[in-house]
C-alpha cells in the first residue's frame, strides 16, 4: 500500500494580483518537493509569493490530514495560474472625463501534490504479550475455582 501514489488538489480563487506576476513566482516552485518550495517562497522578495505559499500549504494540509499521505514524499506536480474576474473601474481625469481601467484578479487554479501513503504502524508486541498473559491468568483462575469447590464437598 505504501507504493501507491495519490494526488491531492487545492485552489486559491479571487487573489487580487495580476496573473502574469504570480505566474513568475509559481514557475520557481513548479515540480519541486513541498518542503523545498516553501523554503524558496520564504525568501522570494515578491508580493506574489504569499498567495502561492498559502495555496501550497493548503494542498499539503489536505494531503496529510484528509488523505493520510507522508509529508516527506509530497511533490508539486501541477501549479497553474489563470486569470480571474476583472473589476471595471474608472479614474477621474481632467475636464470631467472618466478613464476606464481594470483591476486584475487571478486564480491559482490548481495545486496538485503527489505523495505516497504513510505506512501503518504494527501493533506493539509488548501489548500483545501482556494481553496473552492476562488471558492465561484468567483461564488458570477459572480452572482453579471448580477444583476448590470439589475439595470442599
Amino acid at each position: 500500500m505504501a507504493d501507491t501514489t495519490y494526488t491531492v488538489r487545492a485552489y486559491a480563487k479571487g487573489v487580487d494580483q495580476a496573473p502574469r506576476k504570480v505566474s513568475l513566482v509559481a514557475a520557481l516552485v513548479r515540480g519541486r518537493t513541498v518542503a523545498d518550495a516553501l523554503v524558496i517562497l520564504e525568501h522570494v522578495p515578491k508580493r506574489a509569493a504569499s498567495p502561492v505559499k498559502k495555496a501550497i500549504e493548503s494542498a499539503k494540509a489536505n494531503a496529510i490530514n484528509n488523505h493520510g499521505l507522508d509529508a516527506k514524499s509530497l511533490v508539486i506536480t501541477t501549479l497553474s495560474v489563470t486569470a480571474g474576474t476583472r473589476l471595471r473601474r474608472f479614474k477621474p481625469a481632467s475636464r470631467g472625463r472618466a478613464l476606464p481601467f481594470q483591476k486584475k484578479r487571478l486564480q491559482i487554479f490548481l495545486v496538485e501534490v503527489t505523495g505516497t501513503e504513510k505506512p501503518k504502524k504494527a501493533p506493539a508486541k509488548k501489548a500483545e504479550a501482556k494481553a496473552e498473559a492476562k488471558t492465561a491468568k484468567l483461564a488458570a483462575k477459572k480452572a482453579a475455582k471448580p477444583a476448590a469447590k470439589k475439595e470442599e464437598k
